[in-house]
C-alpha cells in the first residue's frame, strides 16, 4: 500500500482525511505536532478517542512529535487563551504566523528519517492564510527535496472542498470525537470562538444533525 503521514489536527477535516484515505487503499501514519497551544491537551485526548474509536486496519498508530513555539508565540491568543477571536471575526483573526511552515519542516525531517514520500494535509477551499498557497507548498517541496534529499510530494485532497462537505464525507463517523475549538472549557467546545462557529455554520443544513458536545455555561 502506498505509505501516506497525514498532519492530523483532532479536527474534522484532518480526522475524516485519514480515515477517507485510508479508505483508499493507503497505509496512514497519523502525525500531531504539539506546539504548546492553550487547547492542545484536549485536542489531542479526542484525537486519540477517535483514532480508537474508528480502528482502520489502514492506519497506524499516531505518533506525537514536540515543537514548541511559546518562546515565539509568547503572550499570542494561542498561548494564554485570552481574547481568543470569537464568532464575530474574520477567518484570518485565527491565523498562526508560520504554522505550516513549521508544521511541514518537522513532518518533512520525520517522513525522510521513516520512509514516507507523501504527506497530506486538510485544508479547506477559501483558506485565505499566506502559508496555504500552491506557491508555498511547491516550495516546501523544493526545501526538503535539496536539504534532506527526500522526494517528498505535498498533498491537499480538500483544497476544493468546503466544510459542509467534508463533513458529508466523514458523515458515518464518530465526528462527536473531534474537536475543532480553540478556548476548551470543561473539556467541550466552547460554542463561540471563532473555530465553533465554522462548526456550527458546516452543520447548518436540512436533516444534518451536530452531535458536538458544546459548553452551556453557568
Amino acid at each position: 500500500m502506498p505509505k501516506i503521514a497525514v498532519l492530523v489536527s483532532g479536527g474534522m477535516d484532518s480526522s475524516i482525511l485519514s480515515v477517507d484515505l485510508a479508505n483508499a487503499g493507503n497505509e496512514i501514519f497519523p502525525l500531531y505536532i504539539k506546539h504548546g497551544l492553550y487547547w492542545e491537551a484536549v485536542e489531542l485526548s479526542y484525537l486519540q478517542q477517535f483514532l480508537v474509536a474508528v480502528s482502520h486496519p489502514n492506519i497506524r498508530p499516531l505518533s506525537i512529535l514536540d515543537l514548541p513555539v511559546t518562546d515565539i508565540y509568547d503572550a499570542h491568543w494561542s498561548v494564554t487563551g485570552t481574547d481568543v477571536p470569537d464568532e464575530t471575526t474574520a477567518d484570518d483573526a485565527v491565523y498562526l504566523p508560520g504554522r505550516n511552515l513549521l508544521l511541514l519542516a518537522k513532518a518533512g525531517v520525520w517522513c525522510s528519517t521513516n520512509g514516507i514520500a507523501e504527506i497530506a494535509l486538510a485544508p479547506l477551499k477559501g483558506n485565505p492564510f499566506s502559508d496555504n498557497t500552491d506557491e508555498f507548498y511547491r516550495t516546501m517541496e523544493n526545501a526538503v527535496n535539496l536539504a534532506l534529499e527526500w522526494p517528498l510530494k505535498v498533498t491537499r485532497p480538500y483544497s476544493n472542498k468546503s466544510k459542509d462537505e467534508v463533513i458529508e464525507i466523514g458523515k458515518d463517523l464518530p465526528l462527536h470525537l473531534t474537536f475543532s475549538c480553540i478556548k476548551p472549557v470543561n473539556d467541550l467546545h466552547c460554542g463561540k470562538c471563532n473555530k465553533c462557529a465554522e462548526r456550527i455554520y458546516g452543520y447548518n443544513l436540512p436533516g444534518r444533525i451536530d452531535s458536538t458536545r458544546y459548553y452551556a455555561g453557568p
